[in-house]
Parts: structure tokens; C-alpha cells; sequence
């Protein structure tokens, strides 16, 4: 198990539609193609013998190196210091379009940079989960992959007398190679899928000018971002990243570009996280667009505009909307194990899938509506059939949020009546009253304000423990849950209420751990599985928005700079940070950089004196 890399220790790298994980010694451990939802073409990552890999590094026996990116761009640098030389490994996706195609392309461009260095590599894919034989043959300008559902084809020689710098060779049905470069020399492999035709020259040239590409589209990406406050630098990193796992064909950002990474090292808490959340709407809408990035909010709210026209009126037994979707909006996601894998560390099952979709999650509808209000507020209505679809939604959710439900943490134990799923019930018919009003739009507004107000006073009643003083997760006990620390945010109570004043004061006592947030004690709480998991940091993000809001401006302060310890060399969060400061979870998580924005948004506009808003 020591042959596995931290979670940590990746780099992410993509071109809108896919994305692959690079590790600190250049090992491209993780790639999905076409889709982020793809089956894997490299997945050593869950399986270090039988997942796949493109590993390239120096032939030295000793060396160190350093990972870093491109300044305001995705383009990643693994760089190597041996006794011989300094090298670099340049990687790279050249960004595809908002069409959706079978073609993407891996560029690894090889440099020496001081003394000399020979870099040796191989290519290993292995397609649909490792479940797919392969054949390798070798061309006069590189070599091919062909499997059953898919073709890779490697560009690499420019010139024939290029052999004593770049030397292809078969491996049974792997490649391998070698480089021998010194000091301002280098060379490239660029692998693509579906290529359409053999493997062609690649020159210099051609190189420099994808780099340039890339580099351009990255930084005119990034232009676009009207933060200039405190953090400036782990905030624009955040959009970046959340760049990368966004699929431009529909403007849907997957929950991460990895599945079944664990949340507990040799634990069953291990999900694929490839899809899109309704919930990630409410935050990502509020993020992007207080960063001035207005074409991603557009596209991500005419996704979930699509999703609620489609799906509305479509009701069952669990609720009109999915918790979650594929990137193009189907809602096929039946759970399996792979079990041939191993998983991260040895830990199992593998997961792809998520049996999690069609619970019955009533927040989501809350937060869609939030997005969808925060985005009227900027200029993006609802035209006639999104507002009768949102019409027949509110309808079903008149007569179904005094439900019970799995909650917002997927729990598996059983459907109880959790808190916050009242509170986004009550999000969800104030959202919409207000748009009505807005825009002067046909409702039934009478029997949506009755439900709002209902609701707000069951979860008073019944939300509110007297003892603990402390709102709690759900109705009859008295657990706590961080996910309430967006009550004030969505302003169902005001930050400086003395019941939320306590509520703070006892998840302080009872979920933080020297400023980390776990989610809630599933001890006290049992969620239907088996282990323990490490703090959240979607949690630890949202505490640092509440202290802000709440006035606590130098704790909330104190707790971000340390949150900000735990981010990976290159600014990166995963899912959850375990008791060593490991990364725990799917690498790296939407949800974590979605909130580590809005508390910085929120905090650097209480220390400037500016109120901000909630959703």
C-alpha cells in the first residue's frame, strides 16, 4: 500500500469535458475519456497492478521534485532536481469547445533545464475499469492503442535522426520510453483519443503553440474575475479548479473528477462523485457570480432550468428532481462495485455509480431555488415554461416537505425529518413568492406563503432543542449538524440572534476541531455505515461564513488562515482532512472550493465593513 500516492499529492489538469490527476512524480494516475463520467483509461490510482497508468520521470535513482502551475493558468509543471540536471515535465489539455466530442488530447512536453537528464516513461492504459483487452502497435511517427470502444493514438518523433533523443518501444501491449535531453533541449508526447487517423509529426512548433493556446485561454479566463480582495490568490486557484471540472457542452460541474477515493483509509465510504448535484446550484450560481463570472453562472443555471422543465410534474415517491444528474442531464446512474480493483490503499468497494440519486432530499429543492432567485436578482429570469414548471414543483412540494427524507448528507439508516431539510423547503417557497412578485407571475401564492410560514414555525418548534440550545439535525433528538450553519445565509434566521448565537457556541464545542468542522457524530447519529470519517471542509468553509456574518470577524479570520494550511501544494482540497492532516475523499471536491469562495467573499467584505447579503 506504500506504492500509493497521497490523495493530496495531484495536480488536475483538463480540457472542459474530461480531466486527468497528475502526481508529484508526473504518474497521470487518473483519466476518464471521453467524459469525466467515462469509463477510466488510467486508473492506478484505485489500482495501483491493474488500473493503468503514463508514468514518466527521470532515470535517476535519486531526485526531488516540485510541483507547480503555469501563474493564473491549469497548466501543471512537475520539475526534477537530480545530481545531473534539472528537468521538467510540462501537462496539459488543450481546451475542446462547448461541443461535445470523443477527441482529447494529453500533452506532456519533456525539458531540461540545467546539466542533462534522461527521462524514462511508459504508457499502460487500461480501458473500461481495466475490463477491456488492448493491442499496441507501433508507427512511423509514434504508436496506437485500439480497444473495443476506443483508440488512442500517441504523436511523438518530428525527425528520423530524433531517435537518439526520443526512443518508443513496445512493452507486451504497453509502451515505454526514453529521453535523453540536455540543458534548453526538449520533447513531447501528445496522446489523444478517437484521433481520426494515424499518429503525425509533431514538431517544436507545434508544441510552443498549444502551450501558447492553453496558456492564453487560461489567463483571459481568469481576466474575467472581479476579486481583488484578501486570499486573492487561493480564491482565483478555487475558480480555476472549478473550471476544470465543468462540462462546457452543458455548463454542469461535476461534485469531483475522481469516484470511490475514501473517506476513512480502508473504510466502505467510498462514492463516485462524477455527477452533477442540484445542490452544488446554490452555491456555485452565488460564487461564480461574486466573482464577476457571469457566463459560467448563466450556463449552470440554464442546466438546472433544464432539469427542473424536464423533470417537474414527473414526481414519484422520492420527489420531481434527482439530487443528481450526468453531466448532459440523464439520470442513469445505477451503483456497482468493481470488484477485480483493489481501491485507494486497499480500500473497498470501488464505486461507480451513485445508488444515492433518487433518495428523497428535500434541501435540493430549496437550493435550486435559491440559484435560481440569485440569478433572477442578476438578469437571468425564467421564461413562460420555466416558470410553470417551477409552478408544478412548488405544487408537489406544498404537499410533500413534511416528509421525512435521507437528508443532505446521503445518510443510509433511514429516512428521518431532518432540519435543514425544513429550512430549504421554507428557502424554496420564499424564493419563489418573491420572483412572483418580481415579475408579477400567475401563483398560488396563498397556499405557497401558508407553507412557508408553516414551516418556519414547525422548525422553531421542533428544530430548536431547549436544553442543548441549539437547533439540531433532525426532529426528537439532539445531535447537531454544521449543514444548519447555513441558516442565516439563506436568511432563515438573523446572524445575531440569540438562539443562533448558541447554536454556534454548541457546534463550537461539539463539531470543531481546532477549526476543523466535521459534518455531525455519527456515533450519536448512525448514518447506516460502518467507520468514522475525518472533518469536512465544505463545513470548515461555511463556519468561517457564519462567524463572518456573525460578527466574529477575528475568529472566522483565524479559523480560513488555518483552513488555508491544509490546502495541497498547489491550493487543491479534497473532500474531508483526517486527524494527520491528510486528504481524505474525491480530489478535488466542487463543493470545498465552492465554499472556500463564498467565505472569502463574504469575510473580506465584513473586514472592509461591507454587508453581504444572503442567498
Amino acid at each position: 500500500m506504500d506504492e500509493y500516492p497521497l490523495i493530496e499529492d495531484h495536480g488536475l489538469i483538463g480540457d472542459l469535458q474530461t480531466a486527468a490527476l497528475v502526481s508529484t512524480d508526473a504518474t497521470i494516475d487518473w483519466f476518464c475519456c471521453p467524459r469525466f463520467d467515462s469509463p477510466s483509461v488510467f486508473g492506478a490510482l484505485l489500482d495501483r497492478a491493474r488500473g493503468g497508468h503514463f508514468t514518466v520521470g527521470p532515470a535517476a535513482e535519486t531526485y526531488t521534485t516540485k510541483q507547480l502551475y503555469h501563474p493564473d493558468t491549469a497548466v501543471l509543471v512537475t520539475r526534477f532536481m537530480t545530481e545531473a540536471g534539472a528537468g521538467e515535465v510540462v501537462d496539459f489539455m488543450p481546451v475542446t469547445g462547448a461541443t461535445a466530442t470523443d477527441r482529447h488530447r494529453l500533452v506532456r512536453i519533456l525539458r531540461c533545464v540545467r546539466g542533462s537528464m534522461t527521462f524514462e516513461g511508459e504508457i499502460a492504459p487500461r480501458f473500461d475499469y481495466g475490463c477491456q483487452p488492448h493491442a499496441v502497435h507501433l508507427t512511423e511517427h509514434g504508436a496506437v492503442f485500439t480497444s473495443q470502444d476506443l483508440d488512442l493514438a500517441v504523436h511523438a518523433v518530428p525527425e528520423q535522426q530524433d531517435e537518439r533523443l526520443l526512443r518508443i518501444r513496445t512493452s507486451g501491449d504497453d509502451l515505454r520510453f526514453t529521453v535523453n535531453l540536455r540543458a534548453g533541449q526538449q520533447r513531447g508526447l501528445i496522446m489523444e483519443s478517437s484521433p481520426g487517423g494515424p499518429p503525425h509529426e509533431v514538431g517544436e512548433a507545434e508544441f510552443q503553440r498549444l502551450f501558447d493556446e492553453c496558456a492564453h485561454f487560461w489567463r483571459s479566463w481568469l481576466s474575467q474575475s472581479t476579486y481583488t480582495g484578501r486570499w486573492r490568490e487561493a480564491v482565483e486557484r478555487s475558480a480555476v479548479t472549478l473550471k476544470l471540472m465543468t462540462y462546457a457542452p452543458t455548463g454542469a460541474l461535476v461534485a469531483a473528477p475522481t469516484t470511490a477515493l475514501p473517506e476513512q483509509l480502508g473504510g466502505e465510504r467510498n462514492w463516485d462523485y462524477r455527477f452533477t448535484w442540484i445542490r452544488d446550484a446554490s452555491f456555485s450560481v452565488y460564487a461564480l457570480l461574486g466573482m464577476g463570472f457571469k457566463e459560467e453562472a448563466a450556463a449552470f443555471n440554464s442546466w438546472l432550468h433544464d432539469r427542473v422543465k424536464e423533470e417537474a410534474g414527473q414526481g414519484d415517491g422520492a420527489g420531481p428532481l434527482n439530487i443528481m444528474y450526468r453531466v448532459d442531464g440523464s439520470s442513469d446512474m445505477a451503483e456497482e462495485s468493481l470488484d477485480h480493483w483493489e481501491g485507494y490503499c486497499g480500500s473497498a468497494p470501488v464505486r461507480i455509480g451513485n445508488g444515492a440519486a433518487t433518495q428523497r432530499q428535500l434541501d435540493i429543492y430549496g437550493e435550486a431555488l435559491d440559484s435560481i432567485y440569485f440569478a433572477h436578482q442578476h438578469g437571468m429570469h425564467l421564461d413562460h415554461r420555466g416558470w410553470t414548471a417551477l409552478h408544478t414543483l412548488l405544487d408537489w412540494l406544498v404537499e410533500n416537505w413534511d416528509r421525512p427524507g435521507e437528508g443532505l448528507w446521503e445518510t443510509r439508516g433511514g429516512r428521518k425529518d431532518f432540519t435543514y431539510g425544513r429550512v430549504m423547503s421554507w428557502v424554496a417557497f420564499d424564493r419563489a413568492i418573491r420572483i412572483a412578485y418580481d415579475d408579477g407571475r400567475p401563483a398560488a401564492r396563498g397556499r405557497w406563503v401558508e407553507a412557508r410560514d408553516e414551516i418556519y414555525a414547525q422548525v422553531f418548534r421542533r428544530g430548536w432543542d431547549p436544553n442543548k440550545r441549539a437547533f439540531v439535525q433532525h426532529y426528537g433528538d439532539d445531535v447537531l449538524d454544521s449543514s444548519l450553519l447555513r441558516m442565516p445565509t439563506v436568511g432563515f434566521i438573523t446572524p445575531d440572534d440569540p438562539m443562533w448565537a448558541s447554536t454556534l457556541d454548541a457546534m463550537e464545542h461539539e463539531l470543531v476541531s481546532d477549526s476543523l468542522v466535521y459534518r455531525y457524530n455519527p456515533e450519536a447519529s448512525p448514518d447506516g455505515l460502518r467507520g468514522s470519517e475525518g472533518t469536512f471542509s465544505l463545513c470548515t468553509f461555511m463556519y468561517v461564513d457564519a462567524l463572518a456574518r456573525a460578527g466574529r470577524t477575528d475568529q472566522a479570520r483565524l479559523v480560513l488562515e488555518k483552513m488555508l494550511t491544509y490546502a495541497n501544494h498547489l491550493g487543491l482540497y479534497s473532500e474531508e482532512i483526517g486527524l494527520t492532516g491528510r486528504q481524505l475523499g474525491n480530489f478535488p471536491q466542487a463543493f470545498t472550493h465552492l465554499a472556500l469562495i463564498d467565505a472569502a467573499i463574504t469575510l473580506d467584505a465584513k473586514l472592509n465593513g461591507v454587508r453581504r447579503g444572503g442567498m
